[in-house]
């Protein structure tokens, strides 16, 4: 009896600490691009992506020929092309909002981004939900719509270029 006591408490407990797991450790926020290397590497990018449908339609624009598609450096043209490529541009405006509020961050002339102004946070939010709105007008493949909303990126880039990035370098982001 004894021994089946002991047998019911340590076969239990020997298959819980088999399956417990411990959390896997998480990775921290690194800084490694300015504020102007983010706005040219990702932003801005995004955004050139994101105006095209004013002009043309992303569904039909064809791939040049090439032997590597997957290695096309323009975006509109490469596997992930057309639509898919304004969409994926649009999700990158979006998810740029979250880079923008990342501690550390500087600006070209070393000053720290303002990340805890109020209206830093205002007009983060703006360029965030101009990529949500144009991930939606992408997926439905709507280029008016898409002319509309490129007011509304343009916008929320000016309205933090206004504030934060005077012609002079070295009163940016301040």
């Amino acid at each position: 009896m004894r021994n089946t006591v002991l047998i019911l408490f340590l076969v239990p407990a020997a298959l819980l600490s088999c399956t417990t797991r411990t959390s896997p450790k998480t990775a921290t926020q690194e800084v490694h691009a300015t504020l102007n290397q983010l706005m040219q590497g990702v932003v801005y990018t995004a955004a050139n992506v994101v105006f095209l449908p004013q002009y043309e339609n992303p569904g039909a624009l064809e791939r040049p020929p090439s032997k590597q598609p997957a290695m096309a450096t323009d975006p509109l043209v490469s596997v992930f092309g057309g639509w898919q490529a304004i969409e994926n541009a649009s999700l990158a405006l979006a998810e740029s909002a979250n880079l923008l509020l990342v501690p550390g961050r500087v600006c070209s002339n070393g000053v720290p981004a303002p990340i805890n102004d109020p209206t830093w946070s205002k007009f983060v939010r703006e360029l965030r939900d101009a990529g949500l709105k144009a991930y939606a007008a992408a997926q439905d493949k709507d280029q008016d719509k898409m002319t509309e909303i490129s007011e509304v990126v343009n916008d929320a880039c000016v309205h933090c270029h206004r504030k934060w990035r005077p012609m002079v370098d070295a009163n940016r982001c301040k």
